[in-house]
């Protein structure tokens, strides 16, 4: 660090004009990056489902298949000449858009009802391109429904696409609407934390500069792999919260060795190898815990992962730089303008490392009688995380956005018609081993598709076997020859039908009917393969569950080893990861309760029908909190070690490192916590769950967990805090932390 500090301090103008000529470079890609991020998943590159895709576009030339559904609310019954003119000229219209393959207007489909005001509703279905063009045509339906719209006459629309390019526009509106509702309510704490309007500002330039070069960086990564839109809402979150955190630190150390002698570059030198020591390392066990989000093996959790080591990277790098070259620069005028905030004393918000009365008195009433506080946190914690036992985890789809969201309306409509399955379409292959498909094979293929259409659950089924019915529902020979393609593969060697559900398919929905569908398959003679969006969603969310042991295993794995190095211990990097996991799963317990059960969901405007949580909400929720909250885990313990080292006994320790370090742990967590409750104002249900889970997290975290439960839990260890084996003593590297 050394080199490092004297670089930083002794040309601080250098560090600032790289950092300006950064800043300028990456403001252009920066603002780019979100119109390049999707919230389209994908397909995994080896799964049946991508199989039944391929072999669907390769074999049997679907390439238009990509289905919008139009709901028409008419205040008329479209039977009226007047109403069926406007819809016969909406049509017509319609197949006129560019990229619009086949339309099935609403007296093929039989989906007409009367709506709760009276209204007619009818649904009308659009095929677009599958993949290439799928975007622009859909931009262009929608912007020609708009044109359709008069009063009386309205036209919602929904569908895969639709819904996807829903989350994508209000993701990034919802991270954008965050970040201006967080700054300036994290400005006026920050003003009442070091009572100076300069200090105050640092964190907030640090967090800018840390947001504007990740997302350059997004937008790089958009060129090599599907990026999520959430890695927008990562970036902003650990940028905010991380480099507010360790902005904190730095300035808080800086103003302390200005009282001594040396002046600004001697303090800043000083605040590079404490503080900025103890930054450094939180910053890596952050980024490794992010790291973890690189395990599943779909490029589109893993652009999360790279989003978070990227805010990550350059959080650190401009609070190891281009803070302290600052600092340099500005020496006594960081504390300019004072502004004095008397009342404040009562709350221990304050600008020293002076140790706190109130702090120091709580830690040592936890000290004295340890084990009562020990238990009821722990009691608290483990009940708070009880609801987690019954999470259900997938993709939620169009209920992931909130009411109001017009393609979760129309799917709301598309329900009500009794057409939801049409978005929960399971595509059913069969091999007939290279034979070509013969009349004796059809009672066979017949007989395997009637016990398909018999099953419970089981709208309709779509394949060559169809009756009058289709004609006298205004079919025409045509449909029928169309139906015919697309159920034999051109060389007849594949049959193909399609399984409509009763109705929308939510997650935790979708294994019990796939067995179901499976078991009438294994029956039939032929070998199938099973595919479409349900068993898309439910393979994409196995593969990231799959991946959670491992991804688990390798964050605690280097924790423990971080920490040991560090604190010369085996007890504290196992209590560590131990009092970690208790605060993630506490916040799975509460997410679980009011986004999935709906407990006080209403209060934060999530949906009373969403069901599950966002398949990568576990793992994201994990590497995210875990890697935060060894913030504090760090920010106290190097404080206990230090005055372990001076000499003082175990309890001595531990309470005077509570009492100087509880003003900065409770400032840098309510300025974390405005952060993520800012997320949770917002119009996608994952990011209200990303923000509830991290802001419960955190408040438990910096009180009941760092100011109550560790202390206790190091009294109750004593001598055993600091015991290290001699051979593993000898044979470990030596890190000092300080701050």
């Amino acid at each position: 660090m050394q080199p490092l500090a004297r670089l930083v301090t002794r040309r601080p103008w250098l560090v600032l004009a790289i950092w300006g000529v950064l800043a300028l470079l990456c403001a252009v890609p920066a603002t780019l990056a979100p119109a390049r991020l999707t919230a389209d998943p994908g397909a995994l590159t080896d799964s049946e489902s991508g199989r039944v895709t391929a072999l669907l576009a390769e074999r049997f030339g679907e390439r238009d298949s990509n289905t919008v559904l139009l709901v028409t609310q008419s205040v008329r019954p479209l039977t009226e000449p007047g109403a069926a003119r406007q819809y016969a000229a909406f049509i017509t219209g319609l197949r006129a858009v560019t990229g619009v393959t086949r339309v099935l207007p609403y007296d093929s489909q039989t989906a007409v009802k009367a709506s709760s005001e009276g209204d007619t509703l009818a649904l009308t279905l659009a095929q677009i391109p599958l993949f290439e063009g799928a975007t622009p045509a859909l931009n262009r339906v929608r912007g020609y429904v708009q044109t359709q719209k008069t009063p009386g006459f309205d036209i919602r629309v929904t569908g895969g696409q639709a819904i996807a390019a829903d989350f994508t526009e209000f993701a990034e509106g919802d991270t954008k609407r965050s970040e201006l509702t967080a700054l300036p309510l994290t400005g006026l704490v920050l003003l009442f934390v070091f009572g100076a309007l300069i200090a105050a500002g640092l964190p907030l330039l640090i967090s800018v500069l840390s947001i504007t070069a990740a997302m350059a960086g997004l937008y790089l990564l958009t060129f090599l792999i599907p990026t999520s839109t959430f890695a927008q809402s990562i970036i902003t979150l650990l940028s905010l919260g991380a480099g507010i955190d360790y902005a904190l630190l730095m300035v808080n150390r800086f103003r302390e060795e200005l009282k001594g002698e040396g002046g600004s570059e001697r303090a800043a030198y000083r605040t590079v190898l404490t503080a900025g020591r103890s930054v450094a390392f939180s910053g890596v066990t952050v980024a490794m815990a992010m790291a973890a989000l690189l395990l599943p093996p779909i490029p589109f959790v893993r652009s999360l992962g790279i989003g978070g080591v990227l805010a990550v990277l350059f959080t650190v790098l401009s609070s190891l730089t281009a803070l302290p070259a600052l600092l340099t620069l500005l020496g006594e005028k960081v504390n300019w303008p004072h502004l004095a905030f008397r009342g404040l004393r009562a709350l221990e918000f304050g600008q020293s490392a002076r140790e706190s009365a109130l702090w120091t008195a709580l830690a040592r009433r936890v000290t004295a009688r340890p084990v009562l506080p020990v238990v009821v946190s722990v009691l608290l914690l483990v009940t708070l995380a009880l609801p987690a036992r019954n999470m259900h985890i997938g993709y939620a789809g169009a209920w992931g956005l909130v009411e109001g969201v017009e393609s979760r309306d129309a799917l709301a409509a598309v329900r009500d018609l009794g057409a939801g399955g049409l978005l929960s379409q399971f595509e059913v292959i069969l091999d007939l081993k290279g034979q070509k498909y013969s009349p004796t094979d059809r009672a066979t293929f017949q007989r395997t598709v009637a016990r398909m259409r018999a099953l419970p659950g089981v709208q309709a089924v779509i394949s060559p076997f169809v009756n009058a019915e289709l004609l006298r529902g205004g079919g025409s020979l045509n449909d029928l020859a169309a139906l015919t393609r697309r159920s034999f593969s051109a060389d007849r060697t594949l049959l193909r039908f399609t399984v409509v559900p009763s109705g929308y398919l939510r997650a935790d929905q979708i294994d019990p009917f796939e067995t179901r569908l499976r078991a009438a398959l294994d029956a039939s003679p032929y070998a199938y393969q099973l595919g479409g969006a349900p068993v898309g969603e439910r393979e994409f969310s196995k593969a990231i569950t799959s991946s959670i042991p491992t991804a688990v295993a390798a964050v605690f794995a280097g924790t423990f080893l971080l920490l040991m190095v560090a604190f010369r211990s085996l007890f504290i990097p196992l209590k560590s990861i131990v009092m970690n996991s208790l605060t993630v799963l506490a916040a799975y317990g509460v997410v679980t309760l009011v986004v999935q059960e709906g407990y006080g969901a209403a209060l934060l405007g999530v949906p009373q029908d969403v069901g599950v949580l966002d398949a990568s909400l576990p793992l994201l929720l994990f590497a995210v909190l875990f890697g935060l909250s060894m913030d504090y885990e760090i920010f106290l313990l190097s404080r206990v070690q230090e005055e372990h080292l001076r000499g003082h006994d175990n309890r001595e320790a531990v309470v005077l490192a509570v009492g100087r370090t509880a003003r900065i742990i409770t400032s840098a967590a309510v300025i974390m916590f405005i952060v993520f409750v800012a997320f949770t104002f917002g119009r996608v249900v994952a990011n209200k769950s990303i923000g509830l889970g991290l802001a419960v997290a955190v408040a438990l975290d910096a009180t009941l967990v760092r100011l109550v439960l560790v202390p206790g839990l190091l009294q109750l260890a004593g001598k055993w805090n600091w015991w290290l084996p001699g051979w593993l003593e000898r044979w470990l590297p030596r890190v000092e932390l300080e701050h």
